[in-house]
């Protein structure tokens, strides 16, 4: 059983992390994620019967860890969503915390300003510490009680109070107010970020116009059925799955597939929930269920995605346990050892030093800006029609060696089309077509349905007669008293009649009238405007290998890939072969390297699941391609591939970067304070100016130019 907890105003990612750490070690809880970016725990449970007793103690856990937070159980998608997309507001940042933090500050500048004797000096200074700080304190005091010790309220509480035990009263005070300023911009640059990563899949549509009668009634999309009629109007989100029974009008797909150019609609188009109706009144008959809708998949998708975690996350989470405690015990050596060894050392200018020590040592700025940084390229391919179900997939898209393409639906467009009509002499091209579209003319195949579509006129089924489909060979029918045959090679050898014998990169339909070879039509898959493209791109980002398994016959195979520049093609494979042949081809790859398999989801599903990261084609309307795959193009683009790895890149130099920062401003603060050349203003930077700076640079993985 599956369970989301809603953790409002969760705005500490230390702090998510041990709820995290807890929240797995209650009994029956099979496994349990926080997601930082959503503000939600998410967790399968063994035994839905002890679901009460584990929601109690997981709000237990919560109030020791962070008093602050709500703890909100989540019932329906629908509540989720609305949730999800509502501002939490870091707890700081309310007016009456706003009014104490002035208060304080006003205190405290009067003690400083003004020269009073020393006692009302430090009464001043400890009332203006008590107003700004005092929570903070009761919040270790809290903590400790209950055995959480080393976090962030301990570490400020200790090297604060511990400087007014040395006489550093202005000190103390002023490091408390820097923190707490940091922190209110912390939470309020935490909160930006995550508005703008929720801003790039706002697509969930709010009402849908329901039509009763001559009537319009505006409901909840959940509220629609099956077969209900709603009507969408100029400006207007689409709220569900359905098919246009009335009106025409250009739509803006860009929220679902990153194309900016909006497409026509007409009666008769299916059209889906998330998409913008720019102009025209569209009344459209509803085909699925919101909870069913390619909208209502996509948000579900994207939202979880953060909950997945890349290694490099959760590596951050382990070092974060471990490192805290070990500069704790750092600034304990550091204040206790130097005074017994070095001459003319003094106990209150060591202390000092450690409690400036302590300050910066919260990694707050490595786990509250790393998920921000893969959720941040999460929503950047969103934006570009790419749907990566996880941080661990956006990682592992930076290691890809080997590029495995599908053929059918991936890298040709899946449509079959006349692309070339070749009449012998005594016979035009217009004539040809016209035996070859009465003959297929009661065939649903789609080289035949091709053909008809291609002579474009209507055909009069009473000028046919004695029509017989010869199984693996084609037809033969009687067109105005004429004997018609229309088929591949093997019904021309069978009937003895002579024909002309070549390879072509396409389906060859010989026609035959009255046992005499008039031509031949060729039906072609066609290939994509972008599939070369997408190949030099990956060549060019460095993919060492690209490879086509298709179902085709070799020439058609062979053709496709040597138009496109791919280093290898292995055709006429069954499924449970491309599986065989992935497996070979995964043996290839380095300890560290990654193989990607490219197919349209639907009949490609093993392989999907075989390779390293399934990438689905043309998922736009597809459940299976969203079901099946790791990451989803919403598009039919291949190019997106490239796009998707260099996001990926991208988002992992932006948190190498912030890992990098972080811990090398961290080492050089702790250096300089060891020495006595850095103060507790230096290490406020180091703790509250570090996470600020290393927020701000996650969100720039949401920009892809």
């Amino acid at each position: 059983m599956k369970k989301e907890i809603l953790l409002e105003g969760l705005c500490c990612g230390n702090c998510a992390a041990k709820i995290e750490r807890e929240s797995n070690n209650i009994d029956g809880v099979k496994s349990a994620v926080v997601d930082f970016i959503s503000t939600k725990l998410i967790m399968e449970i063994d035994n839905p019967s002890k679901q009460n007793t584990i929601i109690e103690k997981i709000k237990e856990i919560v109030k020791i860890i962070e008093p602050d937070v709500n703890v909100i159980v989540l019932e329906s998608k629908s509540k989720i969503s609305k949730e999800h997309n509502q501002e939490h507001e870091h707890g700081n940042s309310n007016k009456a915390d706003i009014i104490k933090f002035t208060v304080g500050a006003a205190i405290f500048g009067v003690a400083i300003a003004t020269k009073f004797p020393n006692a009302v000096e430090l009464i001043l200074y400890l009332i203006s510490y008590v107003i700004v700080g005092g929570k903070v304190v009761f919040r270790a005091l809290n903590n400790i009680r209950r055995g959480q010790v080393f976090d962030e309220n301990f570490l400020m509480s200790i090297a604060t109070i511990g400087a007014f035990f040395i006489g550093e009263y202005a000190e103390g005070v002023a490091v408390m107010l820097f923190y707490q300023i940091g922190e209110i911009f912390q939470g309020i640059a935490v909160n930006r970020s995550r508005k703008s990563i929720t801003a790039l899949m706002d697509i969930r549509p709010d009402f849908a116009n329901l039509k009763i009668g001559d009537e319009l009634r505006k409901i909840d999309p959940e509220e629609v059925c099956i077969g209900d009629i709603i009507v969408v109007k100029p400006g207007e989100k689409v709220p569900l799955d359905g098919k246009v029974i009335e009106g025409n009008s250009m739509v803006d797909t860009s929220a679902l597939t990153g194309e900016s150019v909006p497409r026509e609609v007409v009666v008769g188009d299916d059209i889906l929930g998330g998409v913008i109706n720019k102009n025209g009144l569209l009344t459209i008959e509803v085909q699925k269920e919101f909870g069913d809708s390619t909208v209502a998949k996509i948000l579900d998708l994207v939202q979880n995605a953060s909950s997945k975690k890349a290694p490099t996350e959760n590596f951050i989470t382990k070092f974060a346990r471990y490192y805290t405690p070990v500069v704790v015990f750092a600034a304990v050596a550091l204040a206790v050892i130097p005074p017994l060894i070095i001459e003319g050392a003094t106990f209150s200018q060591w202390l000092y030093r450690a409690l400036a020590f302590l300050v910066v040592s919260c990694p707050c700025a490595l786990v509250v800006s790393i998920p921000l940084g893969f959720f941040g390229g999460i929503g950047g391919a969103s934006r570009n029609g790419i749907l990566v179900k996880g941080g661990n997939y956006l990682e592992a898209l930076n290691n890809v060696e080997i590029v495995v393409f599908d053929k059918t639906g991936t890298l040709t467009k899946g449509v079959f089309k006349v692309t070339d009509v070749k009449p012998q002499k005594n016979i035009s091209k217009d004539e040809l077509i016209g035996f070859a579209a009465h003959a297929e003319s009661y065939s649903n195949h789609p080289i035949a349905t091709s053909i008809v579509s291609a002579y474009g006129k209507e055909i009069d089924k009473d000028l046919i007669k004695d029509y017989e489909e010869i199984s693996g060979h084609g037809v033969k029918v009687i067109v105005e008293g004429k004997e018609v045959l229309a088929g591949n090679n093997k019904l021309m050898s069978k009937e003895n009649i002579p024909f002309e014998q070549f390879e072509s990169i396409g389906t060859v339909v010989h026609i035959a009238v009255d046992k005499k070879y008039v031509g031949y039509i060729v039906i072609s898959d066609e290939i994509k405007e972008d599939s070369a493209k997408v190949v030099k791109a990956l060549k060019a980002i460095g993919v060492k290998k690209t490879v086509m398994l298709t179902g085709d016959n070799k020439t058609v195979g062979s053709k496709v890939a040597k138009e496109l520049g791919l280093d290898e093609v292995h055709a006429e494979l069954l499924p449970d072969q491309k599986v065989e042949k992935l497996e070979l081809l995964d043996k290839e790859k380095s300890s560290k390297g990654k193989l990607i398999f490219v197919g349209d989801g639907i009949n490609d599903a093993p392989v999907l699941a075989r390779a390293d990261i399934g990438i689905a084609m043309g998922g736009v309307g597809s459940d299976a391609a969203i079901e099946a795959a790791d990451v989803v193009i919403m598009t039919d683009e291949p190019s997106k591939i490239a796009t998707a790895i260099k996001i990926a890149k991208k988002t992992r130099t932006i948190v190498m970067q912030n890992i990098v920062f972080s811990l090398g401003i961290k080492a050089i603060i702790l250096v300089l304070v060891a020495m006595g050349l850095g103060t507790m203003w230096e290490a406020v930077f180091g703790d509250v100016g570090v996470t600020l700076i290393a927020v701000l640079n996650s969100m720039r993985a949401m920009k892809n130019n």
